[in-house]
């Protein structure tokens, strides 16, 4: 049954938010403290809910020749939108990502599961080899992998008795897990050690377990586990990983386990509901004054320049 959902306040403020027009994305950013920004498409994220897998790719061709040639042009200093990339096709894949490196895009928006509505028997994920000149092909191009929870399949699988809740925190949250699972233990790290990989708005909280639970698997399974890694998994994704969060407190208490400061980035996921605008100041005092300066500045902004190509001022580029 649909409801009718009336929003007030800052729920409202935020529903209205979010303007594919720059100017207004600024004056927003400027107004939460924020000096440059990540752009995903937002009902984009259903891009890959379809199982044809030519029109996720032509639906990503769509955003690609969109977004930074008709809409972030001139405000790259600002602004780095995600280019769109359909998997499942590896040879169209492969020549998507070089068109978008040579448009002058800076990372790559990948699916969290490349066939999440495929029949479990039928369902294969970034561990499998097809994938591998894919990889290779970003590894050359040097840009980072983006995966934005909520993609791959409908995260809205429950209705009634709890289901918003369970959607958001297992049908979207939860879902990041499995590829990072995927490429620390499967040896796509290991072959390609400059891949930088990094889940989006899936939070911190679960990443200490998951990374020890991986390791624990391929030391208490050894005789099953394939393939033989020169390191544990958790290594790889310490070496190669990073994970965005909005309001995470817990995560950060772990931080030791996940790579330190080095490999986590705050995000005020601008404008919805469950992210911190237009209070993130609030937010990250709330959930990082006992952080360190350096760790501050690592995860406000230093790694995120880092991956996605923004100048940083010389007072912090150390």
């Amino acid at each position: 049954r649909v409801r009718d959902i009336r929003l007030e306040g800052e729920d409202l403020e935020r529903a209205k938010a979010g303007s594919r027009d720059p100017i207004e994305r600024i004056r927003d950013n400027e107004r939460d403290g924020i000096d440059a920004e990540i752009v995903y498409p937002n009902k984009g994220l259903a891009t890959w809910t379809s199982p044809d897998v030519e029109m996720q790719a032509a639906l990503c061709r769509v955003w690609n020749n969109w977004a930074l040639p008709e809409i972030f042009k001139g405000y790259e200093d600002r602004m780095a939108p995600a280019a769109c990339i359909a998997p499942m096709d590896v040879d169209e894949a492969v020549k998507e990502v070089e068109r978008v490196a040579a448009m002058g895009y800076r990372h790559l928006f990948f699916p969290v599961q490349p066939q999440g509505n495929a029949a479990v028997e039928r369902r294969i994920g970034y561990n499998h080899p097809r994938f591998d000149p894919l990889w290779e092909t970003i590894q050359a191009a040097g840009l980072p992998i983006s995966l934005h929870v909520g993609t791959g399949k409908d995260p809205r699988t429950a209705s009634g008795n709890g289901g918003a809740v369970i959607n958001y925190v297992w049908n979207a949250l939860a879902t990041a897990i499995e590829p990072v699972v995927q490429f620390t233990a499967s040896g796509v790290m290991e072959r390609f050690p400059n891949l930088r990989v990094v889940t989006v708005e899936a939070g911190i909280g679960w990443l200490a377990w998951t990374l020890w639970a991986a390791d624990e698997g391929y030391a208490k399974h050894h005789m099953m586990a394939q393939p033989k890694l020169d390191m544990k998994p958790s290594d790889y994704w310490r070496r190669q990983g990073y994970s965005t969060f909005q309001d995470d407190p817990m995560g950060l208490e772990m931080l030791h386990w996940t790579g330190g400061s080095e490999h986590a980035l705050w995000g005020n996921d601008y404008p919805h509901h469950e992210g911190t605008w237009p209070n993130s100041a609030e937010a990250v005092e709330r959930t990082m004054g006992h952080l360190s300066e350096q760790d501050r500045l690592n995860i406000l902004g230093l790694n995120a320049a880092k991956l996605y190509g923004f100048e940083v001022p010389k007072e912090y580029a150390g």
